[in-house]
């Protein structure tokens, strides 16, 4: 069920319900409650800022890719809120790690020569700055090398047997990320092998970071295991837990509204919308992603079938093949879910595709359009 009004959204417009973030978050905070864990918000995944000041009620602050993305958590949430704002990149630009620094309580190494590297900079830095190594335990379950982290050759994090005779003074945790939409069963296997690998390190240690990919907030998510998860860690090691979800936050809680623009006939029915997987939604095509559309079926399942197709030149612009109880017409509205995550952060101008305009529906059901975007927003990139 809808808590907006489709007719009363102007096209392409993504649009996050309060509401069901709220459910998300109140999730999260309960997952904090039962551990004394701290839950962070992963940018990459969910970083429309104007929702922040909510976040900021369940959460413990953000976590960041870069530079651009600590800034942001820093701003937007960091301050006036005095969340944590931490931050991992595989390597580190040298001219921009003074604003890191400005900006972050937390930085993450990819490597001890990542840190030698900057490691005087943090201690003169004049801030209390707590840095940590990613580690790769050299274990996965993600069946996609795209999304493993742990695949063979991957440029990310430590192996154990690189810090065999290596001083680790100045580092006060580890960080792993192994995961990918996947539930707790799969993080109580992982634990183990890190552990195993790692556990003669963390007795030096103040905190350990789960990374993201934890489905928290999915109806089948196993709560119970991940506390058992955190709790091994606190009780064997005194550790503070981590965690970084992005989708977990924002799962199933946002929307993109797009306009049928026509239909045609090729082999098969065809509707044109005036939104773009390429440009506004691209894991459809990246992962590959079928999103639900409210009120269709699978081909097939319903009297009439259509490839959704979107509005640029690119051939492979498809959405899907969906099916509906009556035909499509020009002007007809359509309802994408669980759009809020990695979808407005990977938006593109492609073709001088207009972006789509972002919006948050309140409790009360009220719309509010939060941002616009027209030709200057294509213009000023190129």
């Amino acid at each position: 069920m809808l808590n907006f009004d489709i007719n009363s959204i102007k096209t392409p417009c993504f649009v996050v319900d309060e509401n069901l973030l709220k459910k998300n978050l109140e999730v999260l905070k309960s997952v904090e409650d039962r551990t004394g864990c701290k839950i962070l918000l992963a940018q990459k995944s969910f970083s429309m800022y104007s929702l922040y000041p909510m976040i900021s009620e369940y959460l413990c602050g953000t976590t960041a890719s870069g530079l651009y993305e600590a800034r942001l958590g820093y701003e937007e949430m960091g301050r006036p809120f005095y969340k944590e704002t931490h931050i991992f990149s595989p390597a580190y630009i040298e001219e921009d790690f003074d604003e890191i620094l400005k900006y972050c309580d937390h930085i993450v190494f990819n490597s001890l020569r990542q840190w030698n590297m900057f490691k005087d900079r943090v201690k003169d830095s004049g801030k209390k700055i707590e840095c940590g190594i990613r580690i790769n335990p050299e274990y996965s379950e993600i069946e996609t090398d795209i999304y493993n982290p742990c695949f063979t050759g991957s440029r990310l994090g430590a192996l154990a047997q690189t810090f065999e005779g290596q001083s680790l003074d100045g580092i006060s945790g580890l960080h792993f990320h192994t995961m990918c939409e996947q539930n707790s069963d799969t993080l109580e296997r992982t634990i183990k092998v890190v552990d195993e690998k790692f556990g003669r390190y963390l007795k030096n240690m103040k905190w350990i970071n789960f990374g993201g990919g934890h489905h928290i907030t999915r109806d089948d998510y196993d709560i119970d295991t991940l506390c058992r998860c955190i709790m091994h860690f606190k009780d064997k090691y005194g550790l503070q837990v981590y965690l970084e979800p992005g989708e977990a936050v924002a799962l199933n809680a946002g929307f993109m509204v797009t306009t049928v623009l026509d239909t045609l006939k090729n082999g098969c029915d065809i509707a044109i919308i005036d939104a773009s997987a390429a440009c506004h939604m691209p894991d459809v095509i990246e992962m590959p992603y079928r999103p639900n559309i409210i009120n269709s079926g699978m081909p097939g399942e319903k009297r009439i079938t259509y490839r959704l197709g979107g509005n640029t030149c690119l051939a492979g612009d498809i959405v899907g093949d969906y099916s509906f109880d009556k035909e499509l017409d020009p002007g007809d509205k359509l309802v994408l879910c669980d759009m809020a995550i990695y979808s407005m952060v990977k938006t593109n101008t492609f073709n001088g595709m207009k972006l789509p305009s972002i919006a948050v529906c309140h409790s009360d059901g009220t719309v509010e359009t939060v941002r616009t975007f027209g030709y200057g927003d294509f213009k000023c990139r190129l």
